[in-house]
C-alpha cells in the first residue's frame, strides 16, 4: 500500500565527467516558493516523469555553472545562471516550439520542470541544456532567485506594449492596476512603476502588513479590499488603462472588470485550481470589449527572451528602489525544511529555499569533480506504507 508524501530523498549524483555536449552541470544555490509549488505538494495537480513515481519540486532557481561540456561557449564555471521552466513538445507541426516559443505551444504536450513530466530545481545538482540558461549578472546576485516570477511580468509588458501599438497616440501617466500582492503582483508594480504608470496594487492584505509598505515604497499605492471595494477604488482614482490579475481567484479578477478604461486592456496571469462555477455579468463584459475597443489576454510561463528582459528589469529595480527589491524575499530557509514548508501556507511576499552557496573557486575552475555520491532532493510522489 502507498501514500502520497513530500519529503527528501536521495539520489544519484549527475555525473560532472561525462557531460553530454550542449550540457551544464549546476550547482542549485536558491528556489524559491510559490502557489504552484504547494498546490503540487497537495497533488492538485502536476506529474512525475515518465516511469517514475515522484517529481522533484521548484521552478524557481538560481544556480551556479559548475562544469561545462562541450560546445558550451556562452557560460562558464562560476556564472550565475536562471533556469527556464518549459521545455518544447516533440510535434513537428507545433510551429511555436520549432522556433523556441515553447510559450506558446499549440499543442499541449510541453514539459515543464518541477511541475509536469520532468523534475524541479529543489536538489542540490542538475544537469541542463545550455540553450535553457539564462545569464545573470553579479550585481543581481542572490536576487536573481526572482527572476522566473519577474519573467511573466516581462512577457505580459512586451504583449502589452505590442496591443499599444494599435492607438495612434502616447498617453502620458496612464494608470494601472495590479490584483494581488503575492511575489508576482509586487513585481509586476515595480516593473509598471519602473515603465512610468501610476501603480495601484489591490489586494486583500491590511492596509499596514509588509506587502503594502513595500508598494508604497517604490512609489505605487496600496489599496485594500477589506475597506476598499472596486467601485469605490474607481470612483476615487478613476478607471485603469492596465489591469494586472496576479491572484488566481477569478471571483476577484473577473468583478473589476467595471474598472478598466475604455481603449484598456486586461491581463491574466494566475492559474487558479479547480473551483465552484460563479455568476457575472457575461452581457455587460462583451458590450464593453466590443463598444469599449477594450482587449483581454492571458500570459502563462515565458520565453528566453522574457527571461533575458527580466533580467534587465531586476537591475532598473535595483537601481530604483534597492531596500523594497531586498524585502520581497520574506525569508531564507534550509532545504531540510522544505517539506514541511510546501505543505504550510504562505507568509511574506515570497520564501526562498537556499541550497548551496556559490563557490569562490569555480570562476577559475578550481572546483573539484562531482562523485557518484548521492544528491539531496525535495519531492512529491508514493511512498509504501
Amino acid at each position: 500500500m502507498s501514500e502520497r508524501v513530500v519529503r527528501l530523498i536521495e539520489e544519484d549524483e549527475p555525473d560532472g565527467l561525462r557531460l553530454a555536449p550542449g550540457h551544464v552541470l549546476l550547482r542549485t544555490l536558491e528556489v524559491g516558493v510559490c502557489g504552484t509549488d504547494r498546490e503540487i505538494a497537495a497533488f492538485a495537480y502536476g506529474s512525475a516523469p515518465a516511469g517514475t513515481d515522484r517529481l522533484v519540486l521548484g521552478h524557481e532557481a538560481l544556480a551556479e555553472v559548475v562544469r561545462t561540456g562541450a560546445g558550451v561557449a556562452r557560460v562558464r564555471p562560476g556564472d550565475l545562471v536562471v533556469p527556464t521552466v518549459r521545455r518544447p513538445c516533440n510535434r513537428i507541426e507545433c510551429l511555436a516550439c520549432r522556433v523556441g516559443h515553447q510559450d506558446f505551444c499549440t499543442t499541449g504536450q510541453f514539459v515543464e520542470r518541477g511541475i509536469s513530466g520532468a523534475g524541479g530545481f529543489m536538489t542540490e545538482l542538475f544537469v541542463e541544456e545550455e540553450r535553457y540558461l539564462v545569464p545573470v549578472p553579479p550585481a543581481v546576485g542572490e536576487l536573481g532567485v526572482l527572476v522566473e516570477p519577474l519573467s511573466v511580468a516581462a512577457k505580459a509588458f512586451a504583449q502589452l506594449d505590442a496591443i499599444l501599438a494599435r492607438l495612434p497616440w502616447d498617453k502620458d501617466r496612464a494608470q494601472a492596476l495590479v490584483l494581488g500582492a503575492g511575489p508576482i503582483g509586487v513585481l509586476t508594480a515595480m516593473g509598471l512603476v519602473v515603465k512610468g504608470y501610476r501603480t495601484v496594487v489591490f489586494s486583500r492584505e491590511p492596509d499596514d502588513d509588509d506587502r503594502a509598505q513595500i508598494v508604497r515604497s517604490i512609489g505605487a499605492d496600496y489599496v485594500s479590499s477589506e475597506s476598499t471595494d472596486i467601485h469605490g477604488l474607481a470612483s476615487r482614482m478613476g478607471r485603469f488603462d492596465v489591469i494586472v490579475e496576479a491572484v488566481g481567484v477569478p471571483e476577484f479578477a473577473f468583478r473589476t472588470l467595471p474598472a478598466l478604461a475604455v481603449n484598456g486592456t486586461f491581463i491574466l496571469t494566475g492559474v487558479p485550481a479547480p473551483r465552484p462555477e460563479f455568476a457575472f455579468d457575461g452581457a455587460g463584459l462583451m458590450h464593453n470589449f466590443v463598444m469599449q475597443n477594450q482587449v483581454m489576454f492571458g500570459t502563462v510561463n515565458a520565453d528566453h527572451a522574457s527571461y533575458e528582459a527580466a533580467v534587465r528589469m531586476l537591475e532598473q529595480c535595483l537601481v530604483r528602489f534597492p531596500d523594497a527589491v531586498r524585502r520581497v524575499i520574506a525569508r531564507r530557509v534550509a532545504l531540510d525544511e522544505a517539506p514541511a514548508l510546501l505543505r504550510a501556507a504562505g507568509g511574506g511576499v515570497k520564501t526562498v529555499i537556499q541550497i548551496g552557496e556559490a563557490s569562490t573557486k569555480a570562476r577559475d575552475g578550481g572546483l573539484p569533480a562531482p562523485g557518484r555520491g548521492a544528491a539531496r532532493s525535495a519531492s512529491a510522489g508514493a511512498r509504501e506504507r
